[in-house]
């Protein structure tokens, strides 16, 4: 793991032969900050706080900006500026006055398309593991050996699919955004996606950009726009049931679900409904098509599409459709038709909890919703943490207490922040 701010804080305080104290009072901060960067308490610190540190130990600021990458992915409140750096500089690079970069990228010395495939599809599995910390430090060195393999490829044999393997790594980087609440910056990077999936005429992995898009569209309420967007692209890429190849299906299904949770949020259940039965009758087809598909192009897209489109992905989706349309006792009954899927990503898994909390909340069993978020709190916390659902619905069951906060209450207060 990169170096934080604390590290090099404590190596240069050391190197100075100042004190704690002594560098606090110089700087004119707390020791108490002093102390909590130096042991890593707090991974990130405001900008004018690094400055007068830096000022004081005789360093440019930069010299203590090391990773703050587990400071976002824990949600320091400080962290958002520094934390995606390394990311910002490859999808919004500096350039001086005759387009140059300032801070070129480094050389990649291996571009081969195996090597660079295994690199994406790893970082994707740092990703489902809910590892934000790791996806943020690997990912500008995703993104920079994408773009050294489409440079490296150009116009030859391998042009197309170096240009679809950066897709995906650009999707990649949208959704990692997306979970981190950087939906600007997600957007950017899912762009690039789309434009490589054009170029390299990939059809496929443009209807997932597309897909991914949706994700990002809800999260900013652009609800008509993803229903009108994803039902689109599905008729676009609607595939023969009986010839179409895994990836095909899976890509048109997961856009189908898209537009199922954006017409259920638009008020239009029996649209919701029509496409969820759609997606069902694709998702029989498919089966576990994809798991054990022997088209290498099947397997990549398996790796690294973040798709779970299955049955058991529908079954989650008429879940949440009940949660959207107020109906939390039919969502529990749906919940309990639920079945253990491994075609299910575990973001998706854990989402369909919190419909699940949500809907215990609502019937008034609390202890059942607290229960629930205490599993997601042991098995994901770094995925809960960044969940604005789950605050709410933690700052339900306390706004509905009469009592002092339980234990538990308390603990999943502090793990999801101050808003809870």
């Amino acid at each position: 793991m990169e170096p934080t701010i604390g590290d090099h804080l404590v190596r240069l305080r050391t190197d100075s032969t100042l004190t704690q104290e002594q560098l606090a009072d110089r700087a004119g901060v707390s020791v108490e900050t002093v102390k909590k960067l130096e042991q890593n308490a707090r991974t990130s610190a405001r900008i004018p706080t690094l400055r007068k540190l830096a000022t004081a130990l005789g360093v440019p600021t930069s010299a203590l900006m090391g990773s703050a990458a587990q400071a976002q992915a824990m949600r320091e409140p400080d962290a958002e500026p520094l934390g995606l750096v390394g990311i910002r500089r490859v999808l919004t690079p500096a350039r001086t006055i005759d387009g140059r970069p300032v801070a070129p990228a480094p050389p990649v010395t291996d571009t081969t398309l195996a090597r660079v495939r295994r690199l994406v599809a790893d970082t994707n599995r740092v990703y489902h593991a809910n590892d934000y910390t790791a996806a943020i430090n690997t990912m500008p060195a995703v993104l920079t050996a994408t773009d050294a393999l489409i440079d490296a490829a150009g116009a030859g044999d391998d042009g197309p699919a170096a240009l679809s393997t950066a897709s995906y790594a650009y999707q990649l980087a949208g959704r990692l955004l997306i979970q981190l609440r950087q939906l600007d910056l997600a957007h950017i990077a899912l762009d690039r996606a789309a434009d490589h999936a054009r170029t390299a005429g990939d059809q496929t992995a443009a209807a997932t950009t597309t897909a991914h898009l949706c994700w990002l569209l809800l999260r900013t309420g652009r609800i008509t726009d993803v229903e009108v967007l994803a039902a689109r692209t599905a008729d676009t890429v609607e595939p023969r049931l009986s010839t179409a190849t895994a990836r095909d299906l899976a890509a048109w299904g997961v856009l189908l679900i898209k537009g199922a949770a954006a017409a259920a949020r638009n008020a239009r259940e029996d649209d919701a409904r029509s496409m969820l039965t759609l997606a069902a009758a694709g998702a029989e087809q498919l089966g576990d098509r994809l798991g054990r598909s022997g088209d290498p192009a099947d397997r990549w897209f398996g790796a690294v599409a973040g798709n779970d489109f299955s049955a058991g992905g529908v079954a989650l989706m008429r879940v949440e459709t009940a949660v959207i349309a107020g109906e939390p006792g039919r969502a529990l009954e749906l919940a309990r038709a639920v079945a253990a899927n491994p075609q299910v990503t575990p973001s998706s898994r854990q989402r369909h909890r919190l419909d699940v909390a949500w809907a215990y909340e609502q019937t008034g069993r609390t202890a059942d919703a607290t229960r629930v978020l205490m599993q997601l709190r042991d098995t994901a916390p770094a995925w809960l943490r960044q969940q604005r659902y789950a605050r709410e619905i933690v700052q339900t069951i306390k706004d509905g207490r009469r009592r002092a906060l339980t234990a538990e209450l308390a603990q999943l207060s502090a793990l999801l922040g101050d808003q809870a």
